[in-house]
């Protein structure tokens, strides 16, 4: 994947794809009209960008992810960890506890992950 990094109106254009594949490219713009009053060639400008960062394609018209909603995500979030914290997944825990204290339902999800990932 070429570039991760998107802007909040990509963002939300992306996971409109996602939650919405397969979709044609029509009903796309559409969508996105809908949802953002874009016009056809914004929708389709943005797109462009997505199938360049290797995201999506589009396939006689219709389009198609190349890389999950979860994966993505979870790249991008490795590779924020990566950048800010040194890859250190407990510092970012750290850092981001001290700015919002978690509940106990997300400390045992928590948990729960982490147990899943010893065994």
């Amino acid at each position: 994947m070429r570039e991760l990094r998107m802007g909040t109106a990509e963002a939300k254009f992306a996971d409109m794809i996602w939650d919405n594949e397969p979709i044609s490219s029509g009903n796309l713009a559409k969508l996105a009209n809908q949802e953002f009053e874009w016009k056809k060639t914004t929708a389709f400008t943005v797109l462009k960008r997505l199938y360049e960062r290797g995201l999506f394609q589009n396939q006689n018209g219709t389009v198609t992810s190349l890389i999950s909603k979860n994966e993505f995500y979870a790249r991008h979030s490795q590779l924020y960890v990566e950048e800010a914290f040194g890859g250190s997944l407990p510092a970012f825990l750290a850092a981001f506890g001290t700015r919002k204290r978690l509940t106990d339902k997300e400390i045992d999800e928590i948990q729960r992950i982490i147990d899943s990932m010893r065994g």
